[in-house]
């Protein structure tokens, strides 16, 4: 079965192990093997930097009358939750996902916050298995050949509210994780975001990065109003 998800790749895996691994949800490892570390969560985070980079290389080199500002959002809408589990559902890639019994029950093959994750997690492991060049040709193939130019949605509110902060020096901002809530098939996280050691806004999501984005959107309402 996951031959024929290899097929919709175009991607033939030397270790099959690293294409499992990004297939199990948190909620399948835990249940299994209560162990976190064998979910497809450090793979999550080392291919959205993956992601992140190879589609601003793209965005800078083909678009170099495009401000910074405007770049930020093209990369925001191209790499959102969104945008991502649409190109999961290209892959039919739920029905691939490893699930523990509650995002079973909870219709986890569906949800955006976990398909767009699972390709983040593919992206990563394609990177470990064959190097940047196989990660760039999926990333070529599934986001590169919708580039937005018109009608931006979405802004990287971390990266605006850094660029706001550092335009005065030595200020210092930093997230923490304030608290998590709910089963492991419905999780919120809360983290604040602090500007020199004080707090200065709170947010909350269905993942830790969620979670920073509505923190930083809204410590940019109450301080920088005027960027949004």
């Amino acid at each position: 079965m996951i031959k024929d998800l290899e097929v919709s790749i175009g991607y033939r895996f030397q270790n099959i192990i690293l294409l499992q691994n990004a297939l199990t949800h948190s909620s399948y490892a835990n249940e299994r093997w209560h162990d976190s570390l064998k979910s497809n969560e450090r793979l999550e985070f080392l291919g959205d930097s993956i992601l992140g980079m190879v589609v601003a290389e793209h965005l800078y080199k083909t678009f170099e009358n495009r401000p910074e500002g405007e770049l930020t959002r093209m990369r925001a809408d191209m790499v959102c939750e969104q945008a991502l589990a649409e190109i999961a559902n290209r892959l039919q890639l739920g029905g691939y996902l490893l699930l523990g019994h509650g995002e079973e029950q909870g219709n986890g093959r569906t949800r955006d916050s976990i398909l767009a994750d699972a390709v983040e997690s593919v992206i990563a492991a394609l990177f470990l298995d064959g190097g940047m060049d196989a990660a760039r040709k999926f990333i070529e193939k599934f986001v590169l050949c919708n580039v937005p130019t018109t009608k931006l949605h979405n802004m990287d509110y971390k990266t605006t509210l850094q660029e706001q902060v550092q335009q005065k020096k030595n200020q210092v901002l930093t997230y923490t994780l304030l608290r998590e809530s709910g089963p492991d098939h419905d999780k919120r996280f809360c983290v604040g975001v602090s500007l020199n050691g004080e707090l200065v806004g709170q947010g909350e999501g269905s993942s830790k990065k969620r979670a920073e984005q509505d923190a930083a959107h809204y410590t940019l309402k109450k301080l920088f109003p005027e960027v949004l």
